[in-house]
């Protein structure tokens, strides 16, 4: 086993947790001028986080996601944790399920959330798991 594979895992709720949004997929159907989905998700998650103390959690948008063909794909991640990707949710109404999601997400040790307390917008949207990625040795 490889240093970075014994590293202990953060603790719970010790880093931020990141949403990245893709802000170029277009809506199934969408006029090219059309407001993007994951635009419209990502200004409700900022609105949403404006709101409480919410320092843990980040959305940031990204260019692409390469998950054109399920437009409104975020990526959650965290340091020491898995990443998820996300397609196929609602512009207007994913924030909450998302920011509670991420929420569930912030308090495992490792991101991984048991699949029956996800909601169900979350379980038909994965696309991805992937495996935390070592984070940079240190001396």
């Amino acid at each position: 086993m490889t240093d970075a594979l014994q590293r202990p895992r953060p603790e719970t709720g010790a880093d931020t947790v990141r949403i990245l949004v893709c802000a170029s997929c277009r809506a199934v159907g969408g006029e090219p001028d059309s407001a993007r989905p994951g635009a419209i998700l990502a200004a409700a998650l900022g609105a949403a986080l404006a709101e409480g103390d919410n320092t843990d959690i980040a959305v940031e948008t990204v260019e692409c996601l390469s998950v054109c063909k399920r437009p409104c794909t975020v990526a959650l991640t965290g340091a020491g944790r898995w990443t998820y990707i996300y397609g196929d949710l609602d512009p207007d109404a994913g924030a909450a399920t998302l920011l509670t999601f991420a929420r569930q997400y912030r308090e495992t040790t490792d991101g991984i959330v048991p699949w029956r307390e996800r909601a169900e917008a979350i379980r038909k949207g994965v696309v991805a798991r992937i495996p935390p990625l070592p984070l940079a040795r240190t001396p």
